[in-house]
């Protein structure tokens, strides 16, 4: 009886750090997107407001 009990304990032992290895690498996958979605937007905000300034620029040019 002892020896199944141990290969029961150890079962769920096994399963748990698993189960608890995967949901760790699950949060840092989380992160490492949200940072890289967090940088896209920068890089967007930084174009657009580039391009909008360009061509306020070209319609001041243009108007004159």
């Amino acid at each position: 009886m002892t020896e199944g009990w141990m290969q029961i304990v150890t079962l769920i032992i096994a399963n748990f750090s698993v189960v608890w290895w995967f949901r760790k690498e699950s949060r840092e996958d989380w992160k490492m997107i949200h940072q890289e979605l967090k940088e896209f937007k920068d890089i967007v905000r930084i174009e657009m407001k580039d391009f909008h300034e360009r061509l306020l620029e070209i319609e001041k040019n243009r108007s004159k």
